[in-house]
């Protein structure tokens, strides 16, 4: 079953397109991450596809349902969202922030019911933040902060996770227990789509890679599949070999710029 299809997806910001037929489907049991350039339509993508920003042309779907004709709370339902920013209006402590992820289902801080509470210890044991409960958010590291909205977004248990550079503020070992936790969301059923920057660690996990060049959608498929010295070249102008280590991941060995 298609979780989120996006069909000829079009965005215009004045005269200039930010994405340009941009079409892709997630099915459940797959990691994909979606890489590409500063400024080459990453996030508006993910935004047109989740129906939060309108399209100058095309469509997305949510199991089926176009975006345009889901309540918020519906779509809340059925897709956990992770913007890249991700303001606080007062300083919550850990525990509300990571029970609004439950708002979809009708629970509030304070008024959770016992499957509520469950699936926010959850989210709180899946990111290391037991004891965190009290804790206010302007008393964080921005890492600490990081994984409290993850949290928020585990939380919500939906079959997929789409999350805007989630990892950009974690130190290396969360960055890896945030990419493997992905990995194994996905291989119990769910689909987790992400924008990661960091292209190793998107060769290591990723099941899948969407390329984005200039709003455009230049590759999609396996890592092995679509990573080449020369795509690294076009679409982040770098100049790259890849390698292949024992258990056939894939790293880069970056010279520097083309």
């Amino acid at each position: 079953m298609t979780l989120l299809r996006a069909d000829g997806l079009r965005y215009l910001a004045g005269d200039r397109p930010l994405v340009k037929d941009a079409s892709f489907a997630l099915e459940p049991g797959t990691l994909s991450v979606l890489i590409g350039p500063n400024g080459s339509g990453k996030s508006t993508l993910l935004r047109l596809a989740l129906g939060l920003l309108k399209p100058d042309g095309g469509e997305a779907t949510i199991g089926g349902t176009p975006v345009a004709t889901l309540s918020p709370m519906a779509r809340a339902r059925r897709i956990a969202y992770l913007p890249q920013a991700r303001p606080l209006v007062w300083p919550q402590p850990v525990g509300d922030i990571v029970a609004l992820g439950r708002f979809a289902y009708g629970a509030a801080p304070g008024r959770l019911s016992q499957e509520d509470r469950a699936a926010v210890a959850r989210a709180l044991a899946a990111f290391h933040l037991q004891g965190f409960e009290e804790r206010a958010a302007d008393t964080l590291s921005g890492g600490e902060l990081a994984r409290a909205h993850l949290a928020r977004a585990l939380a919500a248990e939906t079959p997929l996770i789409v999350a805007d550079e989630p990892v950009a503020a974690l130190d290396p070992r969360h960055q890896h227990q945030t990419m493997q936790l992905f990995r194994d969301m996905a291989r119990a059923g769910r689909a987790v789509l992400t924008v990661v920057h960091d292209l190793d660690l998107a060769l290591r996990y990723a099941d899948r890679l969407l390329w984005m060049s200039e709003g455009c959608l230049v590759a999609d498929g396996s890592p092995h599949a679509t990573v080449s010295a020369s795509r690294l070249r076009e679409v982040f102008r770098i100049d790259a070999a890849v390698v292949e280590a024992g258990d056939r991941t894939l790293r880069l060995d970056i010279a520097g710029p083309s």
